[in-house]
């Protein structure tokens, strides 16, 4: 009987110590997964393999969950100091961003995406220059980027400008990259800075217009497009609702 017993207390402490290891290996192996992945939690960032084996279309659908995530209230859970330790011997993005710099757009939080997932180029309007086409050729070209967004939002206050015809030192200028957009938006209603629908259609062709800017002045960026090696693509931000509204190709 007492032989019995201690067969039982060993196969017990054996089965115990089994679990554990069974769960700190499964705990590892989350907490090593890249951050724009798919995985339940998550903590260092991407890898250039783990960036090389995802297509720009992968990307993006990543992204798209990503957003899905936050307007839930939810998010992956992440390791900042991880991925910043992770990240700082070199760098991966999977894409590079062009976006606005109005503080309620931010897109690494919108779409839930942590330290050296993804380039992003501020500036207001998210117009498009020489300095911009240069800094996405750096990451296309030389870090390997596979995804250009040009992300405009509702409400934005430099396409309010543009339609207003404001002028302000500096912004009168940037103000002008935009008004083009507001020439070829095709509206039947009030064409004010106060009537938001009509900002938000003008702020939507000028993501358009952007792009087609992008893919004309940049030779670099359209033959990797041409190569499929990249994809420029357009996004909406809506300030209201949270949500992220893709689209181009």
């Amino acid at each position: 009987m007492r032989d019995e017993t201690e067969h039982s207390l060993q196969c017990t402490h054996a089965c115990r110590r089994g679990f554990l290891k069974t769960v700190a290996s499964a705990t590892i192996a989350g907490l090593a997964a890249p951050s724009l992945l798919t995985t339940p939690a998550h903590a260092d960032a991407l890898t250039k393999a783990q960036r090389d084996s995802m297509t720009p279309e992968e990307i993006i659908a990543s992204m798209k969950r990503g957003n899905e995530r936050f307007q839930k209230g939810e998010r992956k859970a992440r390791n900042y100091l991880r991925e910043q330790r992770a990240s700082a011997k070199g760098q991966y993005p999977a894409a590079v961003l062009l976006s606005c710099i109005d503080s309620r757009a931010p897109a690494e939080v919108i779409m839930d995406l942590g330290i050296g997932d993804i380039f992003n180029c501020r500036v207001a309007g998210n117009i498009e220059n020489d300095d911009i086409l240069g800094s996405m050729e750096f990451a296309c070209k030389l870090t390997g980027a596979k995804v250009v967004l040009v992300m405009g939002h509702t409400s934005c206050g430099a396409i309010k400008g543009a339609i207003a015809n404001a002028e302000l030192g500096h912004l009168t200028g940037l103000l002008a990259r935009i008004k083009p957009a507001v020439d070829a938006t095709q509206y039947d209603g009030e064409r004010s800075a106060t009537n938001y629908a009509f900002v938000d259609k003008v702020a939507r062709k000028n993501v358009e217009l952007t792009i087609a800017q992008i893919r004309r002045d940049s030779a670099v960026l359209g033959e990797l497009e041409s190569q499929r090696t990249i994809r420029i693509a357009g996004a909406m931000y809506n300030l209201n609702t949270g949500a992220v509204d893709f689209f181009g190709s």
